[in-house]
């Protein structure tokens, strides 16, 4: 995300379309891309960036410029994503979806498609949908975004306890079920 200027920002919030457009254009790459990790499917992503810069359009003359922008648009992608997360229906056999996604092949070629990136890539994001959104959010600022756990806690608004703790049950979780792969590859 770059860093926009305060004038840039004002003038956003007084109604100015070409410096709304600026911040849109300077953060809409980073909202797509937790939605996307979040929801693990094109159109929710896409959805949910349209949702989080109307929050921003309606939201921005309300800003007080205590915290950074940007973290202030990371709480309002995670916010959204959140909502967005508990409205799906619970019906989904994640499971189901996971195992299905490790028995495609068999033999040298699933040997070779595990070395596929896009593969590996399905696989984490199966991985993924099988935490909760609290904890998916918490593994996705940590280890994709780069940000410590005292951002992340700053970011989410919640305490940096909280967030040891959700990513520790998510890396948990995450490691039942990679020795559960490497059982049944086996």
């Amino acid at each position: 995300m770059k860093k926009l200027s305060e004038d840039i920002l004002v003038q956003a919030s007084r109604g100015d379309v070409g410096s709304f457009e600026l911040i849109y254009k300077a953060h809409c790459g980073f909202v797509y891309r937790v939605a996307l990790r979040m929801t693990n499917n094109i159109q929710d992503a896409e959805e949910i960036t349209q949702e989080v810069f109307l929050t921003v359009y309606r939201k921005l003359k309300n800003f007080r410029f205590e915290s950074s922008f940007n973290t202030w648009v990371y709480r309002i992608t995670v916010n959204c994503t959140i909502n967005y997360l508990k409205k799906m229906p619970k019906e989904r056999n994640k499971m189901l979806q996971y195992k299905d996604e490790l028995k495609q092949g068999n033999g040298s070629y699933q040997e070779k498609k595990i070395m596929n990136k896009e593969y590996h890539e399905k696989i984490v994001s199966s991985l993924l949908t099988l935490l909760t959104p609290d904890q998916r959010m918490c593994i996705l600022l940590r280890n994709m975004e780069g940000l410590s756990y005292e951002e992340i806690a700053k970011t989410l608004k919640i305490n940096i306890n909280t967030v040891r703790s959700r990513i520790k049950r998510a890396r948990e979780t995450l490691l039942t079920f990679k020795k559960e792969v490497v059982r049944d590859e086996l």
